[in-house]
């Protein structure tokens, strides 16, 4: 009888949390926040695609670019922050 490891879940974070230079994908979008999740989904924000941070602009961080597939996007931080990813 062979004993399976029990696997680890990775923890998620929000995208607006990761560092520059940072990958993750997709593992939730929160849909608690009124229209703003569907239109993270209408621009083509998914579960499971890869994100990366590139920049953070120069007033607190406002707005935030990332590559979502080939596509850079501004993100606002309250944006971001319904997006949770797990760091790649």
């Amino acid at each position: 009888m062979s004993i399976e490891p029990i696997p680890v879940p990775t923890p998620s974070r929000h995208l607006c949390d990761l560092p520059k230079s940072t990958r993750g994908r997709i593992v939730a979008i929160d849909d608690g926040a009124g229209g703003l999740a569907a239109k993270l989904r209408e621009i083509g924000f998914a579960e499971n695609d890869e994100v990366e941070v590139l920049a953070f602009g120069p007033i607190g961080g406002r707005p935030l670019c990332v590559r979502l597939n080939e596509t850079m996007i501004a993100l606002r931080p309250e944006e971001a922050r319904l997006i949770s990813v797990e760091v790649l």
